[in-house]
């Protein structure tokens, strides 16, 4: 299950809609809290009002787990070098594997250090401050706002895999972006590139 063009229009539209709605509430919450002498809440302006959009953009750019992006920390992305490390000991193939940033995910990732510390986990828990540990109440509210139906969060990566074939990336390529221990993983979306046999067998037309 991957999403459509049409669908990822409206997950990202809604991602948007999601965070003016958070936005108007804290305004309203600042103006309750005002009248009663009491200290606003801080951060209208900054780009992201909580963790959701970021981590969904940088899941749909780099192919990575949702478990993966729970253990994300700091030191493992090199801005610098817009490299993101997924470290072997919490990947679920058990390897170390290092993705390129993009610059959708690049410039996602300044902007939510730059409302961070830039320490510690990248997207820590809002309530606790330690790992996350799910984030079903959130995603779910977010499909429905986005009206669509039958897809998890790990389908994100599904996404990211099929729009790299059909773009035409080889599939090895890909089983290392994934992270993948064998092909056979990655050969699920072989069939989307239909061209690519043909493309090979036409390399003896030279």
């Amino acid at each position: 299950r991957y999403l459509t063009g049409d669908e990822e229009k409206r997950l990202r539209n809604a991602l948007e809609a999601r965070q003016e709605r958070y936005r108007e509430e804290r305004v309203s919450h600042n103006k309750w809290l005002t009248v009663r002498h009491r200290d606003g809440l801080s951060g209208l302006d900054e780009r992201f009002t909580d963790y959701l959009m970021p981590m969904v953009i940088i899941a749909l750019n780099t192919g990575m787990r949702r478990g993966e992006l729970f253990n994300l920390i700091w030191s493992d992305i090199d801005l610098e070098k817009r490299q993101l490390t997924v470290q072997g000991s919490g990947a679920k193939s058990g390897n170390t594997r290092y993705l390129p940033l993009n610059d959708e995910a690049f410039s996602t990732l300044v902007a939510w250090r730059n409302q961070n510390s830039g320490l510690g986990l990248v997207f820590p828990s809002p309530v606790t401050g330690e790992r996350l540990g799910h984030i079903k109440r959130s995603w779910a509210g977010l499909i429905k706002l986005a009206d669509i139906h039958n897809f998890r969060f790990h389908d994100l990566r599904h996404s990211f895999a099929s729009k790299l074939v059909m773009a035409g990336v080889d599939l090895n390529t890909l089983r290392e972006l994934l992270g993948h221990a064998s092909m056979d993983m990655t050969l699920r979306y072989a069939h989307l590139a239909p061209e690519h046999k043909a493309a090979a067998v036409a390399l003896l037309n030279q």
